[in-house]
């Protein structure tokens, strides 16, 4: 075969290398091309002479944050303080409803001065926020009761033995550890009344009093002899205001000390 250009005759076997040429210079093109673009992209993102030193010396002090950082195998566990518990104070009038109690040769009852005590005290406790709640002697809400402390409030014989019959005591429930409630009402009274601590004339009623084997178990109780209503009658009396404040003031302190031991985490009545 013959051009009319020139006068080279075209044999086969230049046609067969034309058509090797013609399919492998496109794949030759596309590496060469692909090979210039990354050349480009690496010079692009290369740092400039002497910032690479710069970045490797940053990392070798230390000053550059790590990709990721080893979950330890246990978590961390923090312990938030508790808020208080509501407060519940169950407050009993002696004889309230039920009986007369001990009765003076006047006609003054022992029911009559425990209630205008125990009364006064439900009203200083809820005017400092408390929930404070009257309960009668055999009151059905007594059964399984459920509070920060329940106090029983009662007055002793008006006979007259001797004067030596004066002053008041406190026994607590043996059901329930009661002892921190017993002191702080013991302390407050005692600071409050002047009285003396009429120990030797507590009685087997006081210990195993039945408002201790009704209430919840957990929820401390005390039963208190306000005083004698011969040799204290006018205490009891005219003068009511000082026991019934004496007897709020040591069930706060009581509040206070269960408050306590809960914001410090070691838990408390409620």
């Amino acid at each position: 075969m013959s051009s009319p250009y020139d006068n080279r005759d075209w044999g086969a076997d230049d046609v067969s290398w034309l058509s090797v040429i013609g399919r492998v210079l496109p794949f030759f093109l596309f590496a060469l091309l692909v090979s210039g673009g990354l050349a480009a992209v690496y010079l692009f993102f290369s740092p400039a002479d002497g910032q690479a030193e710069v970045v490797a010396a940053v990392r070798s002090a230390g000053l550059s944050a790590p990709f990721y950082k080893a979950v330890p195998p246990k978590p961390v566990l923090q312990r938030i303080a508790q808020s208080p518990p509501p407060v519940r104070i169950g407050v009993i009038s002696g004889h309230h409803n039920y009986d007369s109690g001990a009765v003076c040769d006047d006609g003054l009852t022992e029911q009559e001065i425990n209630y205008r005590i125990a009364a006064k005290v439900v009203e200083d406790l809820q005017a400092q926020g408390i929930r404070a709640t009257l309960l009668e002697e055999f009151d059905d809400r007594l059964i399984g009761y459920s509070g920060t402390a329940v106090i029983s409030i009662h007055a002793d014989s008006c006979q007259f033995y001797s004067e030596d019959a004066t002053g008041y005591k406190i026994s607590g429930s043996q059901l329930t550890d009661s002892t921190l409630l017993q002191n702080c009402v013991n302390e407050a009274y005692s600071t409050a009344t002047k009285l003396p601590y009429h120990a030797n004339t507590i009685t087997p009623d006081m210990d195993d009093y039945h408002a201790f084997r009704e209430i919840n178990l957990g929820t401390p109780a005390v039963i208190i002899e306000a005083g004698f209503m011969y040799m204290d009658r006018e205490l009891l009396t005219t003068g009511y205001e000082t026991p019934a404040q004496a007897i709020t003031d040591g069930l706060m302190c009581y509040v206070n000390a269960v408050r306590g031991d809960v914001a410090n985490g070691f838990g408390g009545a409620s």
